[in-house]
């Protein structure tokens, strides 16, 4: 067979909108990661880095949390944060625009208290983008006997799809919210789902997710 560029550009476009991964998705070896949801993005007004998007789509995430806690699925929460006086953090960021503002934290930072963290939640304070990058998720994931995640939180093209990425690169299945994720500037959001959806991860909504933790895998 001859592949022309037609056939080869139509495969790769109905994979970036259509695919869909093959794995099961079992309560009992999947783990639910929220990931940054904090004043710092979803409280409204509180800082430049507000995300509106990721306060809309609290409300089904937070469906979402309570449907993983009814199916015995742990909830890890990560929070973006100044850890060892910055001295973890990739040297990089100074550089580039998402730095470009005087805004400081005014101290450690928080879940977004309407999000209901409970305390037998585990939250993982990280100095980057991923949430595997300087943390203990990988050993806290293998401890639980969990090689599934659900990435869920903001922002979709930053801490989410890093995240992602870097537990694909590890070994796990992903799973990743299309409708429980959110970023600054919501013409990104399809793009990123599409990368994601052709190479790293089953991209599903909140409610296709839940439905896959309550059916038991034939």
């Amino acid at each position: 067979m001859a592949y022309t560029e037609e056939w080869v550009s139509a495969r790769a476009r109905d994979a970036y909108e259509h695919g869909r991964a093959s794995f099961d998705v079992r309560p009992e070896h999947t783990a639910l990661l929220v990931i940054d949801m904090q004043d710092e993005f979803v409280r409204p007004g509180w800082s430049p880095y507000w995300v509106p998007a990721a306060t809309r789509m609290a409300p089904t995430l937070l469906r979402l949390v309570d449907a993983c806690r009814t199916a015995s699925v742990p909830v890890l929460w990560t929070i973006f944060d100044d850890t060892h006086l910055g001295l973890d953090r990739p040297h990089a960021l100074r550089f580039l625009p998402h730095a470009d503002t005087d805004w400081r934290r005014p101290g450690p930072a928080e879940v977004w208290a309407p999000m209901g963290r409970r305390p037998d939640e585990a939250v993982i304070r990280k100095p980057s983008y991923g949430a595997f990058y300087d943390t203990p998720l990988d050993t806290m994931l293998r401890n639980l006997g969990r090689d599934t995640v659900i990435v869920t939180g903001t922002l979709t093209n930053y801490c989410c799809g890093t995240t992602a990425r870097q537990a694909y690169e590890r070994g796990y299945k992903v799973v990743f919210g299309s409708d429980v994720t959110a970023t600054d500037d919501e013409s990104r959001q399809e793009p990123e789902l599409a990368v994601l959806r052709k190479g790293f991860a089953l991209v599903l909504t909140a409610e296709e997710i839940a439905d896959r933790l309550a059916t038991p895998a034939d």
